[in-house]
């Protein structure tokens, strides 16, 4: 059961301590896109995560979105963030996660995927060995398949907390 737990669970993107990440030597966050940045319908990203995004470029952050959406979808969030993206990452399948890392020359130790889902980023990230970030979904509207995983995770998320791993919304760095 501990590869659904996260390594830090945070409320949003913008509660997590990014200086804490840089100190333990991430160089490189992989973003998921929908309800991790925005509602699943939303169609460019806010002023406030065109800031948060060059900020933390600012700081020496890759800043990658790494989303199972379709190039179609990321485009609009590629050009106006300006950053790399993963298209049709198939998570949790290690395989995308795998060959971004090596593409971008990092090392597992240097790179964090941030996102909403036990089930897709925190496994799939937790598979490959790099830290994982769960954040809480910013919207209750999910695509349909992504609804499915919901009703999935949350069974899990009862699990994790029958055995003391994990409980939603008690928030740790």
């Amino acid at each position: 059961m501990e590869k659904y737990v996260p390594d830090v669970y945070q409320k949003s993107i913008y509660t997590i301590n990014y200086n804490k990440l840089k100190n333990n030597g991430i160089k490189c966050l992989l973003f998921d896109l929908d309800n991790t940045l925005v509602p699943y319908r939303t169609k460019v990203p806010t002023n406030k995560i065109i800031e948060l995004f060059n900020g933390l470029k600012e700081q020496g952050f890759k800043v990658v979105l790494f989303s199972n959406s379709s190039r179609k979808r990321l485009k609009p969030f590629k050009e106006l963030l300006e950053v790399d993206c993963c298209a049709r990452a198939w998570k949790p399948s290690p395989k995308k996660f795998v060959k971004v890392i090596e593409e971008l020359g990092f090392n597992i130790s240097e790179v964090a995927i941030i996102g909403d889902q036990i089930l897709t980023d925190v496994l799939g990230g937790n598979r490959v060995g790099i830290t994982t970030i769960l954040i809480n979904p910013i919207s209750k509207k999910d695509y349909f398949l992504t609804y499915i995983n919901r009703i999935r995770e949350k069974h899990k998320i009862r699990k994790l907390s029958k055995l003391d791993l994990f409980y939603k919304g008690k928030y740790y760095e």
